[in-house]
């Protein structure tokens, strides 16, 4: 897949995840085998480009190329200011939220409260656009709700504003992220427009990205939930898609250091005090499923040491 001058090695992207999608984390599904990574969102107000937050979600140091960044908001010239600023930080590609469907971000009418306004989705997409001299992208749903499915027409407006690549959540913004995505019009709007279109929505086993990807004839994938605590999952499906065959389920060794390498390079990424508390989250989702996994959880969301985390991990991970 090509997105402007930039070759994705695959057909394999992370989505953006507010709270997870964060360098160590984009790093991590890099190596485990997915071809490109989105940040964090990054809002277009520019009152919070100083805070430690934006800061971190602006630092891209030694990131594998192309690093995409991902800005929110509702008004474009300040859309524009964002991912001029994004680009003077080291953004290699600028991608649009018009799909998150948090009230926090609909109320104030962005994300995936935009595809209420084609006009002024049309506007923002212009001036961001003719902002910046690298790529931009576009993440939406299939429309506002059921009965409003626009996924289409907002699909030619960004083809024809210039846009260069287009990822189709395959939920609606009233879905949230209840129900089952559907995949139709992803399909239909990968039949109306010539950029790549990347399909997005419940895809969790090699079997359903190949799944998708045949029955979209979408250029790629876009996992979000699926990789949490399982990064590992882009190797899967990209071997899968390849040979047909699965690679073997990581044994729990390969996990605790998958895991290890991951804790730290949060902790040098946060520093200790706000890295162990990142990590937990983490550490929620990588002992799922494994035995006496909540007591495991309990525990070592007490600790508040780098040390004691590294330890319990080690005790926990070790057949």
């Amino acid at each position: 897949m090509q997105i402007g001058r930039y070759l994705i090695k695959n057909r394999l992207v992370l989505a953006p995840m507010a709270g997870v999608t964060d360098r160590p984390f984009r790093q991590l599904c890099k190596q485990m085998g997915a071809g490109m990574a989105v940040s964090e969102m990054v809002s277009s107000n520019s009152l919070l480009w100083g805070s430690e937050k934006t800061k971190r979600r602006t630092d891209h140091a030694g990131e594998v190329e192309p690093c995409s960044v991902q800005i929110v908001g509702a008004d474009p010239q300040l859309m524009a200011e964002a991912a001029r600023y994004n680009v003077a930080h080291g953004a290699q590609l600028i991608d649009i939220n018009m799909g998150c469907p948090a009230k926090k971000i609909c109320n104030v009418m962005a994300g995936s409260a935009l595809l209420k306004d084609e006009k002024l989705v049309k506007r923002i997409l212009e001036t961001v656009v003719n902002a910046v001299d690298v790529p931009v992208t576009l993440k939406i749903r299939t429309g506002w709700d059921k009965n409003n499915r626009n996924g289409v027409k907002i699909a030619q407006l960004a083809e024809q504003c210039g846009v260069q690549a287009l990822a189709v959540h395959g939920r609606t913004r009233a879905c949230g992220y209840s129900g089952e995505a559907e995949y139709d019009t992803i399909a239909a709007i990968k039949a109306a427009i010539k950029i790549p279109v990347i399909a997005n929505g419940d895809i969790r086993t090699p079997e359903k990205a190949k799944y998708v990807l045949e029955y979209t004839k979408a250029d790629a994938v876009m996992l979000g939930r699926a990789a949490q605590g399982n990064p590992w999952i882009f190797k899967e499906i990209d071997y899968y898609l390849r040979t047909g065959e699965h690679l073997p389920t990581p044994s729990v060794l390969e996990i605790r250091d998958i895991l290890l390498h991951h804790l730290n390079n949060l902790y040098q990424f946060y520093g200790e005090y706000t890295g162990v508390r990142m990590a937990r989250k983490h550490l929620s989702w990588y002992s799922k499923g494994q035995p006496h996994g909540a007591v495991f959880r309990h525990t070592i969301n007490q600790v508040e040491t780098c040390e004691d985390q590294i330890r319990l991990i080690k005790e926990f991970f070790t057949p």
